[in-house]
């Protein structure tokens, strides 16, 4: 379950296991409160059943009503477990799942709890006590859950994000002209991306280079802004997101994800995945992707001063370039593909069904 089927890494993770679950084991079905973006047709079209419970607010008098619906479709459907994949699910489909009896209930934290605070974080420790299991896509995300949210250990159930090898794949870049230095991404404050555009004005005139971010959000107005008073020009290009991200990232030639806070993130995987270079900030699930000269580079959080020399490094260093490019595809390919993360997410799911058919028959 999850709130929207649109443009997003958690829509676009869901989809992609929903559509790649082992059908000889399951039978997926997708909840939602929204189903108008293209994920839905996605996904109906892969046979996969969508059920919409439009709740627009949890204080609106719709819950009630939804509640109900959702109750009524777990039963007609028989459906043994629900996996709730984001902040809104995980506070409707946790608490509605039990009081309808469903036999494994499964949440998500997919990104660091410290972007969810006052009461929505207090109501999620509540639907972490409710849970068989809370399925997080990185490793810095389970420490946060046990030293800050006193998750017990064994409840945590990790399941990296994947990529479509083949959507994503490689393609030769030989191009002319500027290289190009980019970023796809929601244009939110905690990618922090002012720390990109301040690294890119550092850089000397000399290197041939353009800025190129691609991404909505409601920090874009501030970005433009920030690019003119530091006289980018036309050096800085801003598009809207788009749902070709594949065709975008093989525009880039350096990837660059600046966040102040990443749980793993599926942008820098695409890059990855695309042949790009990539250099991203020391936080969160970002070093378990980029291990530093090896498939990447990585500089300190919120320093611009060090981006622009890792930025210097791989636009004067054309080998240096090409080789960290090369080594992150082949991580991606190697260890973090869809076929990987439905595999893997099977193997939760069975593990958890099997535990509670132990725990019912034992009783």
């Amino acid at each position: 379950m999850v709130r929207s089927l649109g443009v997003g890494g958690s829509e676009r993770q869901l989809t992609e296991i929903a559509k790649a679950l082992d059908r000889r084991c399951f039978a997926p079905h997708v909840g939602c409160f929204h189903d108008d973006g293209f994920r839905a047709q996605e996904l109906r079209q892969a046979g996969v059943p969508v059920a919409k419970f439009p709740v627009t607010s949890f204080l609106h008098p719709s819950v009630v009503p939804n509640v109900l619906a959702f109750g009524r479709y777990v039963q007609r459907h028989k459906i043994t477990l629900v996996h709730t994949f984001d902040v809104p699910l995980n506070l409707f489909g946790v608490p509605a799942a039990r009081l309808f009896r469903v036999p494994c209930v499964l949440s998500s934290q997919r990104a660091h709890r410290s972007l969810t605070p006052g009461l929505e974080r207090w109501l999620l420790r509540v639907t972490d006590r409710l849970v068989d299991g809370i399925v997080v896509n990185s490793s810095s995300v389970t420490r946060e859950l046990v030293e800050k949210d006193r998750v017990p250990l064994p409840r945590i159930r990790l399941c990296h994000n994947g990529v479509d090898a083949c959507l994503f794949g490689s393609t030769p870049r030989g191009r002319t002209g500027p290289l190009v230095v980019g970023v796809v991404c929601a244009l939110r404050p905690e990618k922090n991306l002012e720390i990109l555009i301040q690294a890119f004005a550092r850089l000397h005139p000399e290197l041939d280079c353009t800025l190129l971010i691609v991404g909505s959000g409601p920090a874009a107005p501030k970005l433009q802004a920030m690019a003119e008073e530091l006289g980018l020009g036309k050096r800085a290009k801003f598009k809207p997101a788009t749902k070709d991200v594949a065709a975008v990232l093989r525009q880039i030639d350096i990837f660059v994800l600046p966040s102040s806070s990443e749980a793993l993130s599926n942008s820098l995987m695409e890059a990855m995945a695309c042949g790009c270079c990539v250099i991203a900030s020391r936080v969160g699930g970002n070093p378990e992707l980029v291990e530093h000269r090896r498939n990447g580079l990585l500089f300190r959080v919120g320093d611009a001063e060090d981006l622009a020399g890792c930025l210097d490094l791989v636009l004067r260093d054309p080998d240096l370039r090409e080789r960290l490019a090369a080594a992150g595809r082949q991580r991606i390919e190697t260890e973090f593909t869809i076929a990987r993360a439905a595999n893997c997410m099977g193997e939760i799911y069975s593990q958890v069904l099997a535990s509670k058919l132990r725990l019912t028959t034992s009783s």
